[in-house]
């Protein structure tokens, strides 16, 4: 099942990322404003 995750406005004109780790594990709770993932463009990770 997809699920969209909302990022931050990393800048730059950056659309694509490539998750680095998952921080949350399938039927970990999640609460708005909790870290899931941890993400790398061609220019910066998050």
């Amino acid at each position: 099942m997809a699920t969209e995750l909302k990022l931050p406005d990393l800048g730059e004109g950056i659309e694509d990322v490539t998750i680095n780790r998952w921080v949350k594990s399938a039927g970990d709770e999640v609460a708005a404003g909790d870290v899931v993932v941890e993400v790398a463009t061609d220019k910066v990770d998050t």
